[in-house]
This record gives C-alpha cells, sequence and structure tokens, in this order.
C-alpha cells in the first residue's frame, strides 16, 4: 500500500484486487459444445451481476448488521435503515433464494453465508463487496472492452484520476479499500506466512503492508522475530491498533516511506505480498530495484503473488487468478504474471528467483523466493 509519484501509488496485498475474492459465478471448465448444459453453465454468467448487486444493496442498507442480534421484520429494518417497506421485502426475499437470510415467517436472520457479510466477523467480506460491486470499481469493468482495445486502464477515464490518488481524495472510499485488503489478507495470511517459512530471517520487512495483518501474523507465528512495517502514511493508519492488538507492537518498528524511492535496509527478510501486479513491467522492476539496493548479501525476497499458468491446459481451476489479471487491467493498468516473467522482472532488478512455492489451498498465492546477485 504505497504511493511513490505526483500521479500514481502503489499499494499493497491484493491492492485492488483481490487476490482472494473468488468470483460469484464460476467461469472455469465452460463447455463451448452445443447442447448437454452448455447454456445452462453460460446463464449464470450472463445474470452474474444479479447477486453481484444484491449482496452490495444488502451491505449498503446495513442489512447484515442490523440482523446480528436475531431475527427482524420488513418494517423494522425498513424504518431502521430508510427503505421503501414493500421494495425491501422483495430484497429480503432475492437474498433468502441466495442463501443469504433464512425466512422465519416475515421475519428473517442471517444463514452461516450472510454473517460473512457483517462488519468485523471473522471471515468478514463486507468491504470486498463495497469495493467490488460499487463505486468506481464496478464503473470501470464496465469499460473492460475499452481496457482490451486500447490496452490502458479505465479507472482513471471513469473518476479522472490514478486510482490510489482516486481513494486518498475520498477517505470514505479509502477507509473501505483499507479494510477490504485487509480481508482478504485474513483469509490467506496463515498460508503465506507457513509456506514463507522465515528460517534465519530475525528481522522481516513487510512492504506495502497496510495495517500490519500479514506482519502481525508472521510476528506471531516466529516470537523470536522482529519486524518493519512499511507504507505509506495513509496505508499505515490503522497498524497502531492492529499490532497491538495482536500482541506483537513492541517486535516492530512502523516505518513511512515511498516503495518507489527507497527501502528499510537491514533486514534479514524481505516480504512483499500484492504489489507487483499493480504495476508495468517498468514500474514493477523499479519497485525490486529498490528492494535489491536495501537488501544485504544474505538478505531474501519473499514475494507472494499468484503465479498463471504458462501452459494453457493448467488453466483450470485458476480463475479467480485469471480475473484478478483482468481486473489489473481494469484498474491499475498491471497485470498477473507467469513463472517466466516473474523471473525476467527479478533478473531485470539484480535478483535470481530460486525457488516457486504454492501456498496451500484455497488461495491462490505462491512464495517466490529470491535472493541478490552481483
Amino acid at each position: 500500500m504505497l504511493r511513490h509519484l505526483p500521479a500514481r501509488r502503489a499499494r499493497g496485498h491484493g491492492a485492488l484486487v483481490s487476490a482472494e475474492v473468488r468470483a460469484t459465478v464460476s467461469t472455469e471448465n465452460v463447455s463451448t459444445e452445443a447442447g448437454s448444459g452448455a447454456r445452462e453453465r453460460l446463464l449464470p454468467m450472463v445474470f452474474g451481476f444479479y447477486p453481484a448487486q444484491v449482496l452490495h444493496t444488502l451491505v449498503r442498507l446495513d442489512i447484515p448488521d442490523l440482523l446480528a442480534d436475531g431475527q427482524a421484520g420488513v418494517g423494522q429494518l425498513a424504518g431502521r435503515c430508510g427503505a421503501h417497506p414493500p421494495s425491501l421485502r422483495r430484497l429480503l426475499r432475492a437474498a433468502v433464494g441466495l442463501g443469504l437470510l433464512a425466512d422465519g415467517g416475515d421475519r428473517y436472520e442471517l444463514t452461516d453465508a450472510g454473517q460473512l457479510l457483517r462488519t468485523g466477523v471473522p471471515g468478514s467480506v463486507r468491504n470486498l463487496v463495497l469495493l467490488f460491486h460499487g463505486n468506481a470499481t464496478w464503473r470501470s469493468w464496465g469499460r473492460l472492452d475499452e481496457s482490451v482495445r486500447t490496452g490502458e486502464a479505465a479507472f482513471p477515464h471513469v473518476v479522472g484520476q490514478e486510482p490510489f490518488e482516486y481513494f486518498a481524495a475520498h477517505p470514505a472510499e479509502e477507509a473501505v479499500f483499507n479494510e477490504a485488503m485487509s480481508e482478504a489478507t485474513r483469509a490467506s495470511a496463515a498460508a503465506v506466512i507457513a509456506t514463507c517459512g522465515f528460517e534465519g530471517a530475525p528481522k522481516v520487512a513487510d512492504l506495502g503492508g497496510g495495517n500490519g495483518t500479514l506482519l502481525a501474523t508472521l510476528l506471531t507465528a516466529h516470537p523470536a522475530a522482529r519486524g518493519v512495517l512499511f507504507d505509506t502514511p495513509s496505508g499505515l493508519r490503522d497498524a497502531e491498533r492492529t499490532l497491538t492488538g495482536a500482541g506483537v507492537r513492541q517486535r516492530c518498528e512502523i516505518v513511512p516511506g515511498d516503495l518507489f524511492t527507497a527501502v528499510p535496509a537491514g533486514c534479514d527478510g524481505y516480504l512483499i505480498k500484492s504489489v507487483i501486479h499493480d504495476w508495468d513491467e517498468e514500474l514493477a522492476t523499479r519497485i525490486l530495484r529498490r528492494c535489491r539496493e536495501a537488501m544485504s548479501r544474505t538478505s531474501v525476497l519473499y514475494l507472494v503473488e499468484p503465479v498463471v499458468p504458462a501452459d494453457p491446459g493448467q488453466l483450470a481451476g485458476t480463475g479467480s487468478t485469471l480475473m484478478s489479471d483482468l481486473n489489473m487491467l481494469v484498474c491499475t493498468g498491471g497485470r498477473e504474471r507467469t513463472e517466466a516473467e516473474f523471473r525476467a522482472l527479478l533478473a531485470a532488478a539484480g535478483l535470481a528467483l530460486r525457488s516457486v512455492t504454492r501456498c496451500a489451498p484455497p488461495t491462490q498465492f505462491s512464495v517466490l523466493r529470491a535472493v541478490p546477485v552481483g
């Protein structure tokens, strides 16, 4: 979650991604053959915006939070969220059909899935829904065809600003973005840290680490380790609360800065998650060069990103990564990459790729371990 140039900024841990967000409707293994269920598999994609907007409207009206204490009727909910009762009834009925609510005779309550739309509960996706199904991101995806024709991100054309400029100018939406990234990180943090290992890395810098969700997981798993949390002042806004709440604040430095300018030196490990995919080759290489400049001869870079299979025969089952790739095209101008593309980026920055390890399912991430050369 880092900024660099006046017009553009870099943010980490899944920026605009989401790298852990699964599409509401599966796009994997779609048959192109006529008949035999092909149309039935295709139609949910055609109408995939229906459930997306039901989710978004439920959250925007705070229905899940209003139902946190149990059942409530339409009139009660309408009065509390300022909705038109007959229309709200229709929305709630649709949510029952989607398995988000249960209807107890004109009184509604949350299902297990609906509980995850609440604020602050473990596994919540509330802010992910707000980020991806509303406002600038949603509107940008409506211009995917223009991005495919031109190769340019749609987001700046939709709102008149680069993504992180826009969020900085709209604090309420930036707060949603920051929390959405934390929600995505919480879902994968344990698997990522377990895959990295961090043996022999007593001091680890999390670059673009936002509020410290991932670093807190690392320091909890490694009680003898120390950390450096590096991000923009805006990205670090909730870091004190997160690290203190996890009981690791005393072992962590919080350092504001610009990833495109300089990276804290003196660390054994450098962790950078969901940052590189936000940027094109030139800017991604610049980030990695700043990492290389900060690293000692024995330092290790842990790059955490999805890896696109180079073999088309292996694309089945990677739908979330491929959708994230299009999200980068539409929003930031970045991309998801193959192992060979990562290897080339690292080499251009003076780093050698030593290993690629897939994190435990269901996360889509891999850990690419790189070391300095030259």
